[in-house]
């Protein structure tokens, strides 16, 4: 080998092994990037003995990034759904303060009970009526917060809506400059962790699933088969309900008129953000407010008046509680959406409205002297109020809409409600639990497969120091033996 042409590989080597450091340098600057992956300059040997950088290759295992997608999107589901129940249960609240409506239910069960012993004690009766203005307004306020809560979450799909579009607006970008690059053969590495990333975050609105195609371009599924993401973005429409009442239906997500969430369809997506939304909204506050109202329309049952004259042909009518629907009762064992909204003390028998606290001991409530139990006036009468407590402790029969067996107690059925909520609270969070611990194995295998280590970076550092010093030292040994040369030619 000339002495020119051991320069010329020495000179490689120091270009090379400087493109090399670049490359490295590059790996220690993003180390703390969660989806920043190793990259490798790929050394080749050219036709004169030197080297050159060919490429630059990443790191990467497309099983492992499916394998954190889809866990990414368990998690994010998960969390909304934990989040919505967590606020659902505050209509139950601490069982030591006694708010729930089993609590308020036994709490006036009990003032009646105490009020029948002492029936003509105006104080037990105004404290019957405290116990269940207390019991109305504690359905009120949890109809309040279920319909708040599915306020919430469709508001929250909106929002999941617009961060997906615009996610996909710049994947697309991403996505084209990437086929771009590859066809031209430039360095894409650092373009690919990006889409990497926004894959990561598109899979927190969204289960999806990924199909790569020529010159690094890539197309993007639902887990369900519905195209986001085909050469070109598609949009993802959502129209809001802004308000929510009981019985409100919400609106599904589309894409090409396809629902992926909330509604029904076949087409739907099995995770993510949005699905969760969906889920509590359209589900679980749903049948929580069943729950509610079924307990609501107990009530009126337990405290209905019938017709007490000699003949009777009076149907019967709500006594201490109504509701907009009055003077016709509910109907026995059918769902009325949104009756825990809109119960209520009868005005008749309460004294902050003008009401005569007597008619809860005496009958008479719904308005007509056909209702009155206490004929003969006596304030010693208690039959009445007994006859609440029985009512009180009958078996009835239930929606089977709202998901609790039918054939128990009002008291047990709203104990039953508490429970169902506590149990989808329980396995709604061991369910996050698990998505998150596979959320934080799956990153890590990730990471530890494509990830950056700076110790391993240091040491290639390391190594290239010494590479560089090796082709400093042959340039140097070359330029001394030309000196040689040239002085003996002298």
């Amino acid at each position: 080998m000339s002495l020119s042409v051991g320069l010329d590989v020495a000179l490689s080597g120091l270009s090379t092994t400087a493109e090399q450091t670049a490359v490295v340098s590059r790996n220690v600057a993003r180390a703390n990037d969660p989806y920043a992956t190793r990259k490798n300059a790929n050394v080749i040997t050219t036709g004169n003995g030197g080297i050159r950088v060919a490429s630059v290759t990443r790191a990467a295992n497309s099983a492992l990034l499916e394998k954190m997608l889809s866990a990414t999107s368990a998690a994010a589901g998960q969390r909304v759904v934990v989040d919505a129940l967590n606020r659902l249960d505050e209509t139950v609240g601490d069982p030591e303060v006694d708010t729930s409506p089993a609590a308020t239910i036994q709490k006036l069960n009990d003032a009646i009970q105490q009020y029948a012993a002492a029936p003509q004690d105006p104080i037990r009766a105004q404290s019957a009526i405290a116990a269940a203005q207390n019991l109305a307004v504690s359905l009120n306020d949890a109809t309040r917060t279920v319909q708040d809560v599915r306020a919430q979450a469709d508001a929250g799909m909106a929002d999941s809506v617009n961060s997906l579009n615009t996610l996909l607006a710049r994947f697309e970008a991403i996505n084209t400059e990437i086929v771009k690059g590859t066809r031209k053969g430039t360095d894409v590495t650092d373009l690919l962790d990006e889409r990497d990333g926004l894959l990561a975050s598109i899979s927190e609105e969204i289960s999806i699933r990924t199909v790569a195609r020529d010159n690094g371009d890539l197309a993007v599924y639902t887990d369900s088969g519905v195209t986001l993401f085909d050469v070109s973005a598609r949009a993802v429409t959502f129209d809001r309900t802004m308000l929510y009442t009981p019985g409100a239906t919400g609106n599904a997500v589309y894409i090409d008129g396809v629902p992926i969430a909330g509604g029904a369809g076949v087409m739907l997506a099995g995770s993510g953000r949005l699905t969760g939304l969906a889920s509590i909204r359209d589900n679980a506050t749903v049948t929580y407010q069943n729950q509610l109202d079924e307990v609501a329309r107990g009530l009126i049952e337990a405290f209905a008046e019938s017709d007490q004259s000699a003949a009777p042909s009076l149907p019967d009518a709500p006594g201490l509680f109504t509701y907009p629907g009055a003077p016709a009762m509910p109907a026995s064992g059918t769902l009325l959406v949104g009756l825990a909204g809109s119960i209520r003390i009868n005005p008749n028998v309460d004294p902050s409205q003008g009401g005569n606290l007597a008619l809860l001991r005496d009958g008479g409530i719904a308005g007509d002297p056909a209702y009155v139990y206490n004929a003969s006036g006596g304030s010693a009468y208690a039959d009445r109020l007994n006859g609440y407590v029985s009512a009180l402790s009958e078996s009835r029969s239930f929606d089977a809409s709202a998901q609790i067996s039918t054939g128990v107690t009002l008291v047990g059925f709203a104990s039953s409600s508490g429970a169902w909520l506590q149990e989808a609270r329980k396995s709604a969070n061991n369910s996050a639990d698990y998505a998150n611990t596979l959320l934080e194995r799956s990153s890590e295998a990730l990471s530890k497969e494509t990830g950056i280590n700076i110790d391993e970076e240091m040491t290639a550092l390391l190594e290239l120091e010494r590479a560089y010093q090796a082709s400093t030292r042959l340039i140097s040994t070359i330029d001394n033996m030309m000196k040689t040369l040239l002085a003996a030619a002298g």
